[in-house]
């Protein structure tokens, strides 16, 4: 079974002297890492960092990077974030999110999962 996917950021990060990293390694997510996840002050303080928590945890290796934390997450270009998201979720075998949609014309109710990373 593999456990660490490798992955090239589509836009990169800009290190503090302006060097670009695009490439790293991305580990599954263990149920500690979530838990833990979950309990850090920041998340507690605002539940939409657990995101960037979850991911700090994750991503094991961008290419020239000593560590990657949840400040070198926050500093990522918003393409670059949602590209890690997507690919969590894939690795870790999570359902995409759904939306429930009424068809305008005919009114029939069927249920749409949501990409986020998917363009035009």
């Amino acid at each position: 079974m593999e456990t660490i996917y490798d992955f090239t950021l589509p836009k990169g990060y800009i290190d503090g002297s302006g060097e670009l990293h695009k490439r790293g390694k991305m580990r599954l997510a263990t149920a500690g890492d979530e838990i833990s996840a979950t309990r850090d002050p920041r998340v507690l303080s605002n539940p939409s960092y657990l995101t960037i928590v979850i991911l700090s945890k994750v991503v094991t290796e961008l290419e020239g990077m000593d560590a990657i934390t949840a400040t070198t997450i926050e500093r990522l270009f918003t393409a670059d974030l949602a590209f890690l998201q997507d690919m969590y979720q894939r690795i870790n075998d999570i359902e995409a999110p759904v939306m429930h949609c009424v068809c305008p014309d005919c009114g029939k109710e069927f249920d749409m999962p949501i990409n986020f990373t998917q363009e035009g």
